[in-house]
């Protein structure tokens, strides 16, 4: 959403009092710094002058991470959300943060049960007796989406119902709003922030959150990935009804689970945690190598088990997609790295990132760079290398060289991250690229098999035909275009707008200096015609003159010292 958007709505009551919430909160955990940096006066000006600037005690024994933490679960939902999809990002935050973010809670009060019955009668078009049999009023969890109830359908089956807040869709919008006007504050007034584009990472949480907010979505994820599972045993997925499910009530079939995270619970009642891993780590690898299309967020609050060892995935909102052609570049990155080879790992590194705009990669400087990082990262096998260690250090060196990797592919080195930490908690002893090398070495076997040869000879040949039909009809507009004097060249300029607010800041000093010494001059005319009335034979409106310009000469002084610009 354009900044020029919310400059019509930010002065509507409900954008500037939360607008006035989030800036005191921001105050209270230490960061009143960012918001003077960020000049939001000079773009919300009413009420800005009640924000409390009370600090939150004992503020000094907290680290930076730990501070945006709190500070986001004491502003709701949506920045509990934002720190969630952040906590998956961290080629966009330090470990420390990704570490932090991830405990992000939910403290959430639950609302009431008339507001529940009246979200699923207008939800799902009919009364909430005449769709299920028995609807227990009190909530088993509540959370800052939704809360969960159990019910029973009216044919029978056992059912867990999602039902979404009320008004959270309105909440969530001012929220975004107001992000997206605090992202372009950030790319304009904070030096090296323009890099990490926030007002792009705001957008892209704005397309997760929608996602979030539409449960008719995370229905179509949980039967695509159940479908995509059909027939295997070792996960289940639970059903979805979709006669009881709609954008704010999802209904699935109740599962008894058992988590993850206590390996001695497991065993006492009667689990194998080994097998449990290893089956965890096929099904990870399954639905990143073979399907493309993954749990983004498979931490030990949505992986459970069913007698039998039977994984189950819980949360389906935040799913990751990878192409084939993604899937299969970065197989070749792991088997570069792997084989310790700087050049061929450079070159599956730029297949599978973006340099930032206008920067210029220098491939000798990231070849070195790469054989530094082999040697001191990467163990002689492939079976001894762990995601984890991979990500960090390779999003360290990624960053360096100002390049940028695809969020789905970020995404899924995270997850899997993730998942290997999970099922190393269950079986220390497996490590998940080391399960991994046979997809790895499926996947890049199927780009020498004859029919996907032959597949890919008939697509670039069509793609190629395609083109030469293209260029001359292109070629003739062209040359139309010129005849008639209409072919325009544009040219963007870029990195001007710091110069043009330097600009503006001394225009804008040298008035106020004229005015300052108009003062002056003025006052000492008058003082000096002794024009009644007078103080001590002194002219009181002289007087007053050179008061108002010492007054404003003051604070020209002090915004050009507080600017470093003395």
């Amino acid at each position: 959403m354009p900044s020029a958007k919310f400059g019509l709505v930010s002065r509507t009551y409900r954008h500037i009092n939360r607008y006035r919430q989030i800036l005191t909160v921001l105050v209270r955990y230490g960061f009143e710094g960012l918001v003077e940096r960020l000049r939001i006066g000079r773009y919300v000006e009413a009420g800005l002058h009640l924000i409390s600037r009370e600090k939150r005690p004992q503020l000094e024994t907290l680290t930076t991470a730990q501070r945006v933490r709190l500070m986001l679960e004491e502003l709701g939902p949506t920045f509990i959300k934002l720190g969630q999809v952040l906590s998956t990002r961290p080629d966009l935050v330090p470990p420390s943060w990704v570490e932090e973010l991830a405990r992000l809670q939910q403290h959430v009060p639950p609302f009431p049960f008339e507001q529940v019955r009246e979200i699923v009668r207008s939800g799902l078009g009919r009364p909430i007796e005449q769709v299920y049999r028995y609807f227990d009023e009190q909530p088993v969890a509540a959370a800052s989406i939704g809360q969960v109830h159990r019910a029973t359908l009216r044919d029978g089956p056992e059912v867990v119902v999602k039902v979404q807040r009320p008004n959270i869709k309105s909440v969530i919008d001012v929220d975004l709003e107001i992000l997206h006007h605090l992202a372009h504050l950030a790319e304009r007034h904070l030096e090296g922030w323009k890099v990490y584009r926030p007002t792009r990472i705001v957008e892209e949480f704005r397309r997760v959150i929608e996602r979030e907010l539409d449960f008719a979505v995370e229905a179509a994820h949980l039967e695509r990935f159940a479908a995509n599972f059909r027939g295997d045993g070792t996960i289940y997925v639970p059903k979805v009804f979709r006669a009881a499910s709609s954008q704010r009530v999802l209904t699935l079939e109740y599962v008894e689970v058992v988590p993850v995270t206590d390996v001695a619970a497991l065993e006492s009642a009667g689990f194998d945690p080994k097998l449990i891993a290893a089956r965890g780590a096929h099904v990870t690898l399954r639905m990143i190598f073979e399907h493309g299309f993954f749990h983004a967020d498979p931490h030990p609050g949505n992986c459970f088990v069913l007698p039998g060892n039977v994984i189950c995935l819980l949360d389906f909102g935040m799913m990751g997609r990878l192409d084939r052609t993604a899937r299969e570049h970065f197989a070749d990155l792991i088997y570069a790295v792997a084989a310790h080879d700087p050049v061929r790992t450079a070159s599956a590194l730029l297949r599978i990132t973006r340099p930032d705009e206008g920067h210029e990669v220098d491939s000798r400087a990231l070849e070195r760079d790469l054989d530094e990082f082999i040697d001191l990262n990467i163990p002689a096998t492939l079976k001894e290398l762990r995601f984890s260690r991979l990500l960090h250090e390779l999003l360290a060196l990624v960053a360096r060289h100002r390049l940028a990797i695809p969020a789905d592919l970020v995404m899924m080195m995270k997850a899997a991250a993730t998942a290997e930490t999970l099922v190393s908690r269950l079986d220390p002893d497996l490590n998940l690229i080391a399960v991994a090398e046979p997809y790895i070495r499926r996947l890049k076997a199927e780009r020498l098999r004859p029919a996907r040869l032959f597949r890919d000879a008939v697509e670039l040949a069509a793609q190629t035909l395609e083109l030469g039909r293209e260029i001359p009809s292109g070629l003739r507009e062209l040359l139309r275009l010129a005849r008639r004097g209409a072919l325009r060249i544009g040219f963007e300029h870029r990195g001007l707008d710091r110069m043009l607010e330097v600009h503006e800041r001394i225009a804008n000093r040298v008035s106020f200096a004229i005015v300052v010494a108009a003062l002056i001059v003025g006052s000492s005319l008058i003082v000096h015609s002794r024009l009644p009335p007078t103080w001590h034979e002194i002219p009181v409106v002289g007087l007053i003159g050179y008061l108002a310009a010492g007054a404003m000469g003051v604070m020209l002084l002090v915004a050009i010292i507080r600017h470093g610009r003395l």
